[in-house]
């Protein structure tokens, strides 16, 4: 393979913000520096001050695959996720047959490995009663140990206290919790069912309230303390539960927080428009809500940002609010909805690269990814900073074939997404070359 430079870029990085030059030598970052002589092997390509970014580590997603393949595959999804600049996901358990063994584990990583364009990993579920399953992890192959705390069912709802304080307890490797409390949803459904003929989406955050949220992901953190485990607290959505967490560096932290695009965009105002299509749990909730969650981000109370994709079919979404599906499809699109704050002067380039980048690096210790260092691989993705995506159900590349950012135009777009030095998006076509690999951790 020749030698790929990448010529007068504008990279986003470790805090900064540089004009430069970066070269690839196979899978790997060979040199990054203010300019880069050219060879004439050399395969150049000039980008004339596009932004540069290390490709975006979702550590939250749900493929669908297996069991739930009419929603999606890992196939389609991780194609959706490179054209949005996600070089790497996270895929969590609630497939069929739920990923509960070490057995799933691998049936999953034998579907990635000759399907997914993105690097992948797969969490295993905890269940009741998988404890010894739990212990056998290995913490350098598998990205967590995921937790419903009270908001799921079947066999990976974990609700007694026993069962959760073993799990605290014996688990090798990061707890990565879905925190919402089920008796609480159940009182508040009941009230409402006894006030209301016919509930509607506007309900969903009144059912899934701030105390369902916080009774959850306060006993979960206590738990941590407790215990002294890794937790990671996946898609906090109310301004109650931010003071739980701690402000600082995450490389300094045990239990850490996650927020969601999705929760960063919209609130209850949107449910008018959107209906059923922003359902979701958590639930989408007020503007105070949205913006103390930005605040978060700003103060380093929240250490990630992630994305959740959870697709549903068209017909699922459009059925009466209490039996259509809770999620939504947001892999495409998550990288430029955060430009978007960008563009509004919501955040600094550099805080959406720590959040999408760096820090989950860091927190689950994937290895040599993350970062654009020379030695690092070369997962990266070139933004166009002028270049506006106005997007449509039908531009969107999810199985689904639809997405919540319908009629939305943001003013940036992905040219180009590269994972471990290979093109695998230029903008318009995604390669159907396989050069992923399973994510490492250093742990």
């Amino acid at each position: 393979m020749s030698r790929l430079v990448i010529k007068n870029a504008k990279i986003v990085n470790e805090g900064n913000v540089f004009e430069g030059d970066i070269a690839t030598d196979g899978e790997r970052i060979a040199q990054i520096a203010s300019e880069i002589s050219i060879k004439e092997t050399d395969n150049v390509l000039d980008v004339n001050g596009q932004l540069l970014l290390p490709g975006m580590i979702d550590d939250q997603v749900h493929f669908r695959e297996p069991g739930l393949t009419h929603k999606g595959t890992i196939a389609s999804e991780s194609r959706a996720a490179v054209a949005g600049g996600i070089t790497s996901f996270m895929e969590m358990p609630n497939v069929k047959p739920s990923t509960t063994t070490v057995d799933a584990l691998k049936a999953k990583h034998t579907i990635a490995k000759s399907s997914s364009v993105a690097n992948y990993s797969f969490y295993l579920g905890a269940t009741p009663d998988n404890l010894e399953d739990i212990k056998a992890v290995d913490p350098s192959w598998v990205c967590g140990v995921k937790v419903f705390m009270g908001a799921s069912t079947g066999d990976l709802l974990v609700e007694h206290p026993n069962a959760l304080e073993a799990i605290f307890r014996e688990c090798p490797t990061l707890i990565a919790t879905h925190c919402e409390k089920g008796d609480v949803i159940a009182a508040n459904l009941a009230r409402l069912k006894s006030e209301k003929s016919q509930l509607e989406p506007l309900d969903h955050p009144v059912i899934r309230d701030a105390e369902a949220c916080y009774q959850s992901s306060s006993y979960a953190v206590d738990l941590a303390k407790r215990y002294k485990s890794n937790l990671h607290v996946l898609h906090l959505t109310t301004a109650k539960e931010m003071d739980l967490f701690e402000a600082g560096p995450i490389h300094q932290k045990k239990i850490t927080a996650e927020a969601c695009v999705h929760h960063l965009w919209f609130n209850s105002s949107d449910y008018a428009q959107k209906g059923n299509l922003i359902k979701c749990n958590p639930a989408i909730k007020y503007e105070s809500d949205r913006l103390a969650i930005i605040d978060a981000i700003k103060n380093n109370k929240i250490d990630i940002i992630a994305t959740d994709h959870a697709p549903h079919t068209w017909d699922e979404k459009h059925v009466e609010f209490e039996q259509a599906p809770a999620g939504l499809p947001l892999v495409q699109h998550a990288l430029l909805s955060l430009l978007e704050h960008v563009h509004r002067s919501t955040f600094d380039l550099t805080t959406i690269v720590e959040k999408t980048a760096h820090n989950p690096a860091i927190r689950y210790g994937v290895k040599d990814r993350g970062f654009l260092r020379e030695g690092y691989f070369a997962d990266f993705v070139l933004v166009s900073p002028d270049k506006k995506e106005h997007v449509t159900h039908k531009n969107s590349r999810y199985l689904c074939g639809w997405t919540p950012f319908d009629g939305t135009t943001f003013n940036h777009s992905i040219n180009a997404t590269f994972v471990n030095g290979e093109q695998v998006f230029d903008g318009t076509n995604i390669s159907e070359k396989i050069v992923s690999r399973a994510l490492a951790f250093d742990r």
